[in-house]
């Protein structure tokens, strides 16, 4: 073999030798990739080595994908819808609050109407709550509260109390009817059938019980007044009870514990304690703790 093309196979294993070292210099040792030896017909030269460690081969870690801007869009607007509703509904309930601390209306509805509960479960009695939707979803939920605080409760469908419920209704009871229109069609079809004589409160938007069909003839109705500051239409675009069964649902609980702390006196006896006694079970029952 002539010496020109010796010389260019030890160029060509050269290459090979520093192009390897250059790998062992970037990945460094520890992974390790072998590369086929080149295949030489001659000895090579002494000041080569005959046989090169193998070379670490890194494998670059895949790029994290990043979310598509349609999905980015879609999550904004989800959050600012999040953020929408919640924002309008505490708006809502510091202007509640702000109507019980000023407005002669809702402070005397409200005492009257902790007052006449209060003395009807004293009598022997109980509440009884009537609403349609999610009014009635409201009051089943005010029941069970009231019942956890020791303070009798039961929950009159109207539409089932002309088939027959309205037998559960005693004439020392007390109505409390839930309804932000305050012309629901059903609690409409029922007033009729309920005795004059049984005190009635009622849950509205109205500021006067003389103002809602339900009771303008009721003139001695307690009203109990759950405005809100926007329309649901103008909050979220559409009528879906929001805003209206938030704030019905914080007076209900305002108007339990109103009525749970006047009934409940006494050393050991209070709302905690009967609350306690109503309430063993659950994470509430293991804690042995009142809310």
């Amino acid at each position: 073999m002539s010496s020109r093309a010796e010389r260019v196979r030890v160029q060509h294993a050269q290459r090979d030798f520093n192009r390897m070292e250059e790998e062992r210099s970037l990945f460094g040792a520890d992974f390790v990739v072998e590369h086929p030896q080149p295949q030489l017909l001659t000895p090579l030269s002494p000041s080569l080595p005959t046989s090169m460690p193998p070379v670490a081969e890194a494998i670059p870690a895949l790029p994290v994908t990043p979310p598509s801007s349609e999905s980015d869009a879609d999550d904004d607007a989800a959050l600012a819808t999040a953020v929408r509703v919640l924002s309008t509904e505490a708006t809502a309930l510091a202007c509640m609050s702000r109507l019980y601390q000023t407005d002669p209306t809702a402070r005397r509805g409200f005492v009257g109407a902790v007052d006449q509960i209060a003395q009807t479960v004293a009598g022997g009695g109980k509440l009884v709550i009537c609403g349609v939707g999610k009014s009635g979803k409201i009051g089943h939920k005010l029941v069970a509260t009231m019942n956890s605080l020791g303070v009798l409760s039961v929950f009159l469908h109207p539409t089932e109390a002309l088939h027959g419920d309205l037998g559960v209704v005693r004439m020392v009871d007390t109505i409390l009817l839930i309804t932000f229109s305050g012309q629901t069609a059903e609690l409409r079809a029922l007033m009729p059938h309920l005795p004059r004589s049984l005190p009635l409160v009622m849950m509205s938007s109205h500021q006067s019980p003389q103002v809602s069909p339900l009771t303008h003839d009721r003139p001695d109705t307690i009203l109990l007044p759950t405005p809100v500051h926007e329309s649901e239409e103008d909050s979220f675009g559409l009528s879906a009870p929001t805003t209206s069964t938030t704030v019905a649902l914080a007076l209900g609980d305002a108007l339990a514990m109103a009525v749970a702390r006047r009934i409940h006196v006494g050393e050991g006896r209070g709302p905690r304690e009967v609350f306690k006694a109503y309430h063993p079970g659950g994470a509430i029952g293991m804690r042995g703790d009142a809310p």
